[in-house]
């Protein structure tokens, strides 16, 4: 799983999720990605599940992009311990994501294949997401019929 290898403090505060991404919102080295319509924190198990139900659908055709990654440490007390002596211990790693962030993308396959594929990523995520195509501009006097033959 993902994780930093080494950080320069080993307990953050849990800062504010709310508000839009203005870095990562467009998609950059795909042709298809997965979009976060909401604030949330995407643990590094979900980024592997949703990696893992990537690549099972698309096999070896296709590159995929991970666009985030888990940098904060969650801490959490031990089950059955009461309150006060301090933080508790980094139990997992999380990836910060607000609304509008890019957090994967597909190459070289079918947009057929590559919405199927975010669809059954979109059920690792623990946000709603949405499955955008990279803007292709059109080149002036073709038209879309003549780009598909």
């Amino acid at each position: 799983m993902l994780q930093p290898k080494r950080v320069k403090f080993r307990k953050v505060q849990r800062g504010r999720r709310d508000g839009a991404a203005h870095k990562g919102n467009t998609v950059a080295f795909g042709e298809f990605a997965l979009q976060s319509l909401e604030a949330g924190w995407i643990t590094a198990r979900q980024i592997e599940a949703t990696r893992r139900a990537i690549t099972r659908y698309i096999r070896r055709g296709g590159q995929v992009w991970i666009r985030i990654f888990p940098d904060k440490p969650i801490t959490k007390k031990p089950a059955e311990t009461r309150q006060g002596g301090g933080k508790g211990a980094p139990e997992e790693w999380v990836a910060v994501v607000r609304r509008g962030r890019i957090m994967f993308e597909i190459g070289g396959v079918t947009p057929e294949a590559a919405k199927e594929a975010m669809r059954l990523a979109s059920y690792k995520m623990p946000v709603k997401t949405r499955f955008v195509a990279r803007d292709i501009p059109v080149v002036a006097g073709e038209t879309e019929v003549e780009e598909a033959e």
